[in-house]
């Protein structure tokens, strides 16, 4: 509400914030929806696409013409209909013209637009576009008044609100943008089926997405490739959404000394535009012994085609290999699909047979206000074709009336009306039959116009010819205006043109391959995992754990010998479980860091209480001791899972694990270790081991120690008959001076 407080002179409004930021935000999101991100799903264009055409159409840059500076194309557009960055008008200028994106380029360029390997177009003060034969099939009677034109954004000039397009650009091309809240993403298609089932729909409007699907088989990307998922592709046309899986085609050769090479010949559409990333990520993979098959990549793609040549090592299994590389690199990809549009200034997503729809319902309007306006300049052109016809039976008469007049407008009123005052004439007769003629405005004018050579017998000869064409014409187009069908028949007629002129055969192929399954094929060897005080965590091999100095030792506070292949199996102080592989630990050089422990499974630093590698933990028991003084033993086997972290043991809701130490075979063998607790008020308790008993990890286990009200354990360990120090809080506890008891005895105060 207005306050009237005023503050120089300027009223001061009161708004709720959150009012205010609701309201500002929702008319933001709705220009990027409708006017930025989206395209409409009649000319399957966004706003600066459609601005850029239109303004390249207003230079007259027409296919067969010579190309014109980008920049010159760039600044129309931006000053006259999109007012903002000219880098996304000249990005959006760059995609049209990109062959590996689109199935049918709307724009020609001339100079370095980019290529399929990630290289940016040169500068648009460089470069130079005109219009393609594509994009002349959206701009076609753009001067017939076929669609509605609306001021730009400071109504100085006037553009289209949607393109006359004849083609289905939506389907054909597909397009990607990222709006707020929402995001649309709709592969191209193969021209010649898309026309196929355009025909098909209007031959039948009640065919199924199944049968659309006899001619619409399923996406046909540029880039080729193969589409593994292809029993999908049915849900994704029925729903609107979906994911597809594409593949690269791999073609197998021989090389020298026996190795094989991969060639990929096609690349997912996903990868078009970003191969050098592809090459390079091939090329890591190889030099960090990821894929130690692989001999040599290289790059031999050229204006002919792609040829991205990995060379495998002798006697390696191909087809695993080949599974590997599509899992781990974007050989094989995904590409999701949304088929979100702009409908009646409203995001709506649509399926297949939607979209043909709504493209059908499009073309019936423009042909239908075609044909009216060609049906309106026919009778026109016969009304004056008619009127020079009549005028050749009485032109002496004509003649005499343009002597005797005074004035053009004298003589016109004659023309039309048949008034004769003021006009001189030979006879009555003359002044009688001009009194009853009654030509129209049109006519009148047209005769006034006429030049004499008209009046020549072969010039006569062409009207009439003329007038009988008119006559045809006008009858079917009120033919075609009348019947639906006619209509149809026309649009198919433009459309098979269309096929004819940007058909091709399909690209892509479509297959069901299944997900790509890939056994490692690793060279097992000890490892050592090196964990410091800060939860740092790395992994050695022999070699290098062998020149590690004993000072540098010093620095971790674990050192777990174990496996590659093996498994590292942390315990946390709440009872879980956490398995690691070794192969996720990164293997780096001695002088390296590593990772934090925390970046490898979900743990809390401070809740780590024991790591130990499963093979070790396997062939063992594990003695768990809680807090609350619970103790147990629990077979190593019952830890053999393939889930990253289950529960090692039983705990009651405010208690926690302070020990989980690993009993080997010999320990249990010998039978003569003891197990020591401490309390956190320093009493001892020290009583033989094998009055533990085995229980499952399920189970809370036994009271180890008969804890006085108030206290609570707060260290236990398992302790060597030859144990003589033993360090706690800064305190050294001799194992030999403590008096052995039983388990579950009270603990008492050393002196």
């Amino acid at each position: 509400m207005v306050l009237d407080m005023k503050y120089n002179e300027q009223p001061v409004i009161q708004l709720d914030f959150s009012e205010e930021m609701r309201n500002s935000y929702r008319d933001y999101a709705v220009s990027v929806i409708i006017a930025r991100a989206l395209p409409d799903v009649r000319d399957g264009l966004k706003p600066v696409q459609r601005r850029i055409l239109y303004a390249m159409n207003e230079l007259s840059l027409y296919p067969g013409r010579p190309h014109r500076k980008s920049a010159r194309i760039v600044g129309d557009t931006m000053g006259k209909y999109h007012p903002h960055g000219d880098s996304s008008i000249y990005d959006a200028l760059v995609h049209m013209t990109e062959d590996y994106s689109l199935s049918i380029p709307l724009v020609d360029g001339h100079g370095n637009f980019g290529s399929i390997d990630g290289d940016g177009a040169a500068a648009m003060r460089y470069t130079e576009a005109r219009l393609s034969d594509g994009a002349m099939a959206l701009l076609e009677n753009l001067d017939k008044g076929l669609v509605q034109f609306v001021p730009n954004f400071d109504e100085s000039e006037q553009e289209p609100h949607v393109l006359p397009a004849t083609l289905p650009n939506l389907l054909i091309n597909g397009t990607t943008g990222i709006a707020v809240g929402m995001a649309t993403n709709m592969p191209p298609h193969n021209p010649s089926e898309v026309i196929d089932g355009i025909i098909a729909f209007m031959d039948n409007p009640e065919i199924s997405t199944k049968g659309l699907m006899k001619y619409i088989k399923g996406p046909d990307f540029p880039t080729g490739a193969t589409i593994t998922n292809s029993d999908d592709i049915f849900n994704i046309y029925d729903t609107g959404e979906g994911k597809i899986k594409i593949r690269s085609k791999i073609e197998i050769e021989d090389s020298n000394c026996g190795r094989k090479n991969l060639v990929i010949t096609e690349i997912p559409y996903t990868v078009a535009g970003n191969k050098t990333k592809l090459l390079e990520n091939l090329a890591a993979l190889s030099k960090d012994k990821v894929f130690d098959e692989i001999y040599d990549v290289r790059d031999e793609s050229s204006k002919e085609g792609i040829r991205i040549v990995i060379e495998v090592k002798k006697d390696r299994n191909i087809e695993n290999l080949l599974n590997g590389l599509y899992q781990k690199t974007s050989m094989e990809d995904t590409y999701g699909v949304n088929m979100l549009a702009v409908k009646n200034k409203q995001p709506v997503t649509f399926t297949l047979k939607g979209l043909i729809n709504e493209f059908v319902t499009f073309q019936e309007e423009l042909y239908t206000k075609e044909y009216k306006h060609l049906l309106s300049k026919a009778n026109d052109r016969l009304e004056i074709v008619e009127g020079l016809i009549k005028a050749t039976d009485v032109i002496d008469l004509i003649i005499e009336i343009l002597r005797g007049s005074n004035s053009i407008k004298q003589a016109k009123s004659c023309l039309t009306t048949g008034n004769t005052s003021g006009i001189s004439f030979r006879t009555k007769k003359s002044e009688k039959d001009a009194s009853r003629l009654d030509f129209s405005e049109n006519q009148a004018e047209a005769i006034l116009s006429m030049q004499l050579s008209k009046l020549i017998g072969l010039e006569l000869l062409k009207l009439h010819q003329e007038s009988n064409t008119l006559i045809t014409n006008i009858t079917n187009y009120k033919k075609i205006l009348s019947d639906i069908n006619e209509l149809h028949k026309v649009i198919k007629k433009r459309l098979k043109v269309y096929k004819k002129q940007f058909g091709r055969e399909r690209r892509t192929i479509l297959d069901n391959l299944g997900n790509a399954k890939y056994i490692e094929e690793i060279k097992e060897e000890t490892v050592y995992i090196m964990i410091d005080k800060f939860g740092y965590c790395k992994s050695l091999d022999e070699t290098s754990y062998s020149r590690l100095a004993p000072e540098t030792l010093e620095e971790y506070t674990h050192i777990i010998p174990m496996k590659n292949t093996g498994r590292l199996c942390v315990f946390s102080a709440s009872g879980s479980m956490y398995q690691i592989k070794a192969l996720s630990i990164p293997k780096v050089k001695s002088r390296d860091k590593g990772v934090l422990i925390q970046n490898l499974c979900k743990i809390g630093k401070d809740d780590i209480i024991t790591y130990i590698a499963f093979e070790d933990l396997f062939e063992s028991q594990l003695l768990f001791v809680s807090k609350s003084g619970y103790i147990k033993l629990v077979s190593g086997i019952e830890f053999e899972t393939n889930r990253s972290v289950i529960a090692s043991t039983k705990l009651d809701k405010e208690d926690l694990l302070i020990c989980a130490s690993p009993v080997t075979v010999d320990e249990s063998i010998e039978n003569n270790r003891n197990i020591l607790m401490i309390t956190e008020k320093g009493s001892v308790l020290l009583f033989p081991l094998n009055q533990t008993g085995e229980f499952k990890k399920t189970s809370k286990g036994l009271k180890g120690i008969s804890l006085p009200k108030g206290d609570s354990l707060a260290y236990a360990a398992i302790v060597a008959p030859d144990e003589t120090d033993i360090e706690f809080n800064n305190k050294h506890y001799n194992p030999q001076k403590i008096k052995l008891k039983n388990r579950n005895d009270k603990p008492y105060k050393i002196k």
